[in-house]
């Protein structure tokens, strides 16, 4: 698989962060430069400065004469990550309500449709098209700084929100969750909205509460 030398370490950024939130790469096990250098059939340095990014993003964690390993999951970090959405993203999704035009209210309503089928089957873009969905809710608040520490944060997340889909139901819950959203969003009732987003991340922190407390008592 050749990548175009345009932009070259951004497509790499790209590619091995889908792979990160995706599972795909173990996180006890050091990234394989040369391997995956190989396989992208470029150099190791431009593979270099992604991974770095990629650390900065708070996804990679380097270890001295190791390489880069996938940063770990962790109850404390799902902690920290949910905690800045509870205060950044539900006044976010509140102001975009108010002046969505109709072309924004499309696209959301688009997205929502995409996240649902990839859920019905299984497939390994749940997480991506989950944070497309939150952000479709962002976005027309033309916010720049805030749209892109809301999207940080569900880089971050993207992860967790595979793990708190693994347990039966979680995704017909997550599912009637998001569509009362997307109807208040839609109505631009900024005050429901508002509230349904902080119940809906509020109810997934601590779904994932219980599941590091059982994960740690096995």
């Amino acid at each position: 698989m050749d990548l175009i030398v345009r932009n070259l370490s951004e497509q790499i950024f790209d590619l091995v962060r889908d792979r990160i939130v995706s599972g795909s790469v173990p996180a006890n096990l050091a990234i394989r430069q040369d391997a995956l250098a190989n396989e992208l059939g470029v150099s190791k340095i431009p593979l270099r400065e992604a991974l770095a990014r990629l650390e900065q993003e708070g996804l990679l964690v380097s270890q001295p004469n190791r390489g880069f390993f996938v940063r770990p999951l962790t109850g404390e970090e799902a902690e920290e990550v949910y905690a800045l959405r509870l205060k950044i993203e539900p006044d976010a999704v509140a102001a975009a309500a108010e002046c969505a035009s109709d072309a924004d209210r499309e696209y959301a309503r688009l997205a929502l449709d995409s996240l649902d089928r990839a859920i019905e089957k299984g497939t390994d873009d749940v997480g991506r098209l989950n944070r497309a969905f939150h952000l479709a809710l962002v976005g027309p608040a033309h916010q720049p700084l805030t749209f892109q520490m809301v999207e940080r944060l569900h880089i971050m997340a993207e992860r967790y929100v595979r793990k708190h889909l693994e347990p039966m139901g979680r995704d017909t819950r997550a599912n009637e969750e998001h569509e009362m959203m997307l109807e208040a969003w839609l109505s631009g009732d900024a005050r429901v909205v508002a509230e349904l987003t902080r119940q809906h991340i509020a109810a997934t922190l601590t779904d994932l509460r219980k599941q590091f407390n059982q994960d740690e008592k096995q």
